[in-house]
């Protein structure tokens, strides 16, 4: 029952957030708020909802894995890697400087440099995707921050639980070098799993001919990591990520990717809505003054802090200070570290909801960071006159690619004599079937090619339909032609699309549909028969 009052305040409040033309991000996170224990109180004990909440968060690192390969991530370059492995080290140095002048003692000044050093993954990658940014210059750097904060939970947990008494300096140092050991394990299981047992299974009949079986085998092998994960006292998030990532060199990554998505929008709604629930409205007007201090310090610190790291790292002005801006907030996995804080007696009560306020409220801001990110960075370069940044070839990344774009829709001997014509242009081809073995020989020639229903709209933004010229559905089922090209229009009405009518009667349906251009193969096989006709009478009359 918690769960149905949450989704529905969710709900209410997010349709209301997206009437007002803001992020509906911003209504699951007050739903909490006004529905959770410190405020009407409809929700008292949150703990059930938030174990489904953090399954959402992990259902999200899994989709986002599987649109990162091992060698794509290896392009996100020693920049936005090693970048993210500074800025922790950096904002923990400058938060500890902080807490230090406000009079915190040592331990509780490094666990607030731990805190505040993290960004919120899912806050993020959900803004960055639904914007189509996150294959952006400063988006990429972003994404290779947060995944090097997400790496740097465990041992920042085990430095706070030190602090805290817990433990001694060199039973943290031992437990830093078994995380990183368990972590090479998990990896390593995931990779033989995944690399040699798991094409023996994607490659029987069954799954080629039943997609459902796909859709299991991804919730199995997303959630299975997620909870081998925790076993091993990692992230869950972690977990969920490389196998997204190891999956993504299936076939059928961009198909599981769209099927997994309403669930997992259900979920990390919820998990935005827990985090609500942490606030204390009545604490927060009390004590306006401290948090609304504490959210500037975060937002204009972390900014700086991520704009001079990359830099530092080689990245341009614009892009550093962009990426800045759209991490500039505290992340869904400081709360845990605050617990630990909180339960070790380093920080009070009145530190802990304190900090919990600013975090919640550096989430509301966060879809406006990341909305007016690059528009930011521009407009403060010009105010100092930094002049214009340089665009190197990282900068332009996959993006570069400006040959034109063509989509072929259904790869059967229609969709490959196509395919055979296109190689000999200088243009880009991507390739959409539901066949395997179809798809193998769409790779073998070369072209971008994707395991996956193309009436999804999920499917559709994978492909990046908006950057492509034209479209060509050859699927011979007209009812199935017909929604693809209407889901093409809904998602990218300035696309050319042709489609094969493969009965005469439905050519008007595909021309309604959206279609602009239809060869109606009834016709042109009764005009090729037309021709051979007149060919043999013209060879009997001779």
């Amino acid at each position: 029952m918690e769960i149905l009052i949450l989704l529905g305040g969710a709900l209410v409040l997010g349709v209301l957030c997206e009437r007002l033309k803001q992020s509906a991000i911003l209504g699951y996170l007050a739903a909490g708020t006004l529905i959770g224990p410190n405020s009407i109180g409809l929700v008292s004990d949150g703990e059930h909802v938030q174990h489904l909440a953090e399954l959402g968060v992990a259902l999200l690192l899994f989709a986002i894995g599987l649109e990162f390969s091992w060698p794509r991530l290896k392009r996100l370059g020693v920049a936005a890697l090693g970048g993210g492995a500074a800025q922790i080290l950096v904002t923990m140095g400058v938060g500890f400087i902080g807490a230090k002048a406000f009079g915190l003692g040592t331990a509780a000044s490094v666990s607030i440099g731990a805190i505040v050093s993290l960004s919120s993954t899912a806050c993020v990658l959900r803004l960055l995707i639904a914007r189509a940014e996150i294959e952006s210059v400063h988006g990429r750097y972003a994404l290779g921050i947060l995944l090097m904060q997400d790496i740097a939970v465990v041992p920042l947990f085990l430095i706070v639980t030190v602090l805290g008494g817990e433990g001694s300096m060199s039973e943290v140092g031992i437990g830093m070098l078994k995380a990183l050991a368990l972590s090479g394990v998990l990896v390593v299981v995931l990779l033989l799993l995944l690399n040699k047992i798991a094409p023996l299974v994607l490659g029987m009949d069954a799954l080629r001919q039943n997609r459902d079986l796909p859709i299991l085998l991804a919730f199995v092998v997303g959630i299975g990591a997620a909870w081998g994960s925790h076993e091993l006292g990692l992230s869950p998030a972690l977990g969920a990520f490389v196998a997204g990532m190891i999956l993504a060199e299936s076939p059928f990554a961009t198909q599981i990717r769209a099927d997994v998505s309403s669930i997992k929008t259900l979920l990390v709604t919820l998990f935005f809505a827990t985090i609500g629930m942490l606030g204390d409205p009545a604490w927060f007007v009390e004590h306006f003054g401290s948090v609304i201090a504490l959210l500037a310090a975060i937002v204009v610190g972390k900014a700086l802090v991520i704009w001079g790291v990359l830099k530092a790292f080689g990245v341009p002005s614009r892009t550093s200070l962009a990426s800045g801006i759209c991490l500039a907030q505290v992340g869904e996995f400081s709360f845990v570290l605050a617990a630990a804080a909180a339960t070790g007696g380093l920080i009070s009560d009145d530190e802990f909801t304190l900090i919990v306020s600013a975090t919640i409220l550096s989430m509301f801001v966060t879809p406006y960071l990341v909305m007016l990110a690059p528009r930011a960075s521009n407009r403060i370069h010009r105010m100092l006159g930094l002049g214009k940044s340089p665009r190197t070839s990282l900068d332009m990344g996959e993006s570069a690619d400006h040959r034109q774009r063509l989509v072929i829709i259904g790869f059967g001997p229609a969709g490959m004599a196509i395919g055979t014509a296109a190689i000999k242009l200088p243009i880009r081809v991507d390739v959409v079937d539901m066949s395997p073995s179809t798809i193998r020989a769409a790779r073998t020639m070369g072209f971008h090619a994707h395991t996956a229903d193309a009436s999804h709209a999920d499917v559709l933004e994978h492909l990046g339909m908006h950057h492509a010229d034209i479209a060509i559905v050859t699927i011979p089922d007209p009812l199935a032609a017909i929604a693809v090209i209407k889901q093409i229009r809904n998602s990218t009405p300035v696309v050319h699309v042709i489609a094969r009518g493969r009965y005469h009667r439905h050519v008007p349906e595909l021309y309604e549909a959206g279609a602009h251009e239809v060869l109606d193969e009834e016709q042109l096989v009764g005009a090729r028969l037309a021709a051979k006709l007149r060919k043999q009478m013209r060879s009997r009359m001779l």
